[in-house]
């Protein structure tokens, strides 16, 4: 008895036209509530795609939920890099980013997705969280071999052993890193925030608009204090990621 315009992805919900004006959304949103309606639905969620996502705005369903009687149910911090204004990564990072760049450190961008989600992204995730990746190394193949340009898997390695990688969705505008971690060595090295300035500095030069790091949730308190840092840190930026929902009478 309930409708979720998406829920665990980035972005998704209603598609329009850019050329929609205002009052044909607002019809739009009329239809469908009459329709859930009519199917006994008794509520609507609805997740509005980040900002950052439009080259123009893209808030006219949000203001018509919330004339309708929706209430904003939560909000969550969503980090990404601005790569159309000048680059804000901490001194910090920068000092041991240029102290990493003589460790022979090699980045390559795979087309097999099994050392990362093998040797790196399993095994840590289990360890720290006891917890899986969303998607299997088979499902990121599939997916791969559909969308063989927008998705796309960048490695380090250190004489020849993996020990950072950072899984990519690549969009129009923009970058969205799905995956990220570091092995224990890894870590010794900072390797996942050297994958990450130098990523960052790379897709800026390509002309993106935006570098998406996701959300800083934690199951346990309001947000993740240090996952909030460490994204601040790379030169991320807070987006209102909200949450709508509707009762429908």
């Amino acid at each position: 008895n309930a409708v979720y315009s998406h829920q665990g992805l980035t972005y998704g919900g209603l598609v329009f036209l850019s050329k929609l004006k205002a009052e044909k959304a607002e019809v739009i949103l009329d239809e469908i509530l009459f329709f859930l309606k009519e199917n006994k639905i008794e509520t609507f969620n609805y997740k509005p795609i980040p900002g950052f996502y439009f080259s123009e705005g893209n808030a006219v369903i949000d203001f018509f939920l919330l004339k309708r009687g929706a209430v904003l149910e939560r909000k969550e911090m969503n980090l990404a890099v601005n790569l159309t204004t000048p680059l804000k990564i901490s001194k910090s990072k920068m000092k041991h980013f240029r102290r990493i760049e003589n460790l022979d450190l090699d980045i390559f961008e795979e087309e097999n997705f099994d050392p990362f989600w093998e040797k790196v992204l399993e095994p840590r995730l289990l360890e720290k969280f006891d917890a899986k990746p969303v998607h299997s190394k088979e499902e990121m193949a599939l997916l791969k071999s559909k969308f063989p340009q927008n998705i796309k898997q960048y490695s380090a390695y250190r004489n020849d052993e993996i020990i950072a990688g950072i899984t990519i969705f690549e969009t129009k505008n923009g970058i969205k890193s799905q995956y990220g971690a570091t092995s224990k060595i890894g870590e010794e090295f900072r390797a996942l925030d050297f994958l990450f300035i130098n990523l960052i500095h790379k897709y800026k030069r390509k002309g993106k608009h935006f570098f998406d790091m996701g959300i800083v949730d934690s199951d346990t308190e309001d947000y993740n204090s240090g996952l909030l840092k460490q994204k601040e840190e790379l030169g991320c930026s807070v987006y209102n990621q909200d949450f709508y929902k509707i009762e429908i009478k």
